[in-house]
């Protein structure tokens, strides 16, 4: 899915329940909070959803918690495991004072990385992935002789 009316059509077309969004902390853990179909609409796509970021560990404290969740429509596809129909959509976390990425999301810290390598004209894209195990080698990259 492309855009926002694409994840409601097919919201409609597949009679789903459920909308689980997504997210990861900075240890890269996959948190969520799943809402009630009828909680999303054409504008939560252009304002997000609010949440509470006090239990996600290292984020914020009890005073400051206050979160917000941007859904990317690109991400929207339907989970074939839970019980009733849920779509799953993968979001960005803002700062809702700002709307600023917020700076411990790993989901915002690496489209700042792959904006910089493009800027600094030393690449187009970034792919990364998770960190194998102590036990496993690991072969690092260096940079390049000119």
């Amino acid at each position: 899915m492309k855009t926002a009316k694409d994840v409601l059509k097919s919201i409609k077309d597949n009679d789903v329940k459920y909308v689980d969004l997504r997210f990861t902390d900075p240890r890269g853990k996959w948190q969520h909070v799943t809402f009630d179909v009828t909680m999303i609409e054409e504008d939560t796509f252009a304002e997000g959803l609010m949440f509470d970021g006090s239990s996600i560990a290292g984020w914020k404290a009890i005073h400051e918690s206050d979160m917000c969740l941007m859904p990317d429509p690109v991400t929207a596809t339907i989970d074939p495991f839970f019980a009733e129909t849920t779509m799953i959509i993968v979001c960005d976390v803002l700062e809702p004072t700002t709307g600023e990425p917020y700076n411990r999301d790993p989901r915002s810290m690496a489209k700042k990385a792959e904006a910089m390598v493009k800027s600094m004209g030393v690449g187009d894209s970034v792919f990364s992935a998770p960190k194998r195990s102590s036990s496993c080698s690991t072969t690092s990259a260096t940079r390049p002789r000119l």
